[in-house]
């Protein structure tokens, strides 16, 4: 009984060290987003945050991050998992796979303006443009340069879950699927993807929840011509000194966050 007391006691000084790092940064900001979101501009304790949320400037405004977050996430996944496929086929998959990642570890504030030299007026996109006789063309500060951007951060995360779960896939169940006479794209269909939906769930899970508040990018490469929430709370924050707006705003993009956590949940059936 006394090894029993001592390992529950030794188990709970490993965890309080976790504890007390998600109370102070995870909780207590929540909280005190909560917090501020119920004053004014004046700083007069009201619900008239609340109710601007829900007029049709934020609300188109949701809208448009849900496309975007949608766009972003679903262009990631088309290019990701038959990248992710062909990575497990390869001889040096570990190696080919670090190449992807690497990218992920330089700064995104140097990764934008990377590209905005790229697609400048007078960056490589538009030499190879007059290059073929097509000539300049306005590549920055449109939805495109936004979208290509955003695809190309978050696309490594997208890779990485669905690589992991075709690399666990019993080879043995794609031999009898060849061996009942399935087709390739049958297998595909009936075997493969069911099988990696929990790599897809959490790829998707990884990408759209960071792409919902994007703001970084959406002034630097899209030149505050794509509005999204991420844009309005920075806005709200540091132009407008609208802390409790800013923090509506922040509210409802955490629950937003944690709805899409919890539908996308994966948990392992049981065999």
């Amino acid at each position: 009984m006394w090894i029993q007391m001592e390992n529950k006691l030794t188990k709970n000084l490993y965890l309080f060290p976790y504890l007390l790092w998600i109370a102070l940064f995870v909780i207590a900001p929540i909280l005190l987003v909560l917090y501020y979101s119920f004053f004014d501009i004046e700083g007069n304790l009201s619900l008239i945050n609340y109710q601007k949320f829900f007029t049709p400037v934020y609300l188109k405004m949701t809208f448009s991050s849900f496309w975007y977050a949608f766009l972003i996430t679903a262009i990631s996944l088309l290019i990701a998992y038959p990248t992710a496929y062909l990575l497990t086929k390869t001889k040096h998959k570990q190696l080919w796979l670090l190449l992807i990642i690497v990218p992920s570890w330089i700064n995104l504030l140097l990764k934008a303006y990377a590209f905005i030299g790229i697609f400048g007026t007078y960056g490589a996109a538009n030499s190879f443009l007059n290059l073929m006789g097509i000539g300049s063309q306005q590549i920055l500060f449109t939805d495109f340069s936004f979208i290509f951007v955003s695809v190309y951060i978050f696309i490594p995360f997208m890779i990485l879950p669905i690589f992991n779960s075709l690399n666990e896939l019993n080879p043995t169940l794609l031999d009898a699927a060849n061996d009942l006479g399935a087709s390739k794209w049958t297998t595909f269909r009936r075997v493969i993807f069911p099988l990696t939906i929990d790599g897809v769930k959490s790829g998707c899970q990884v990408v759209f929840i960071p792409a919902l508040s994007l703001f970084m990018l959406t002034r630097l490469i899209a030149g505050n011509r794509v509005i999204t929430l991420g844009t309005s709370i920075e806005q709200h924050f540091l132009v407008t000194q609208d802390w409790g707006m800013g923090s509506t705003i922040a509210v409802f993009l955490i629950i937003i966050m944690v709805v899409i956590m919890v539908v996308t949940n994966t948990r392992k059936r049981g065999v």
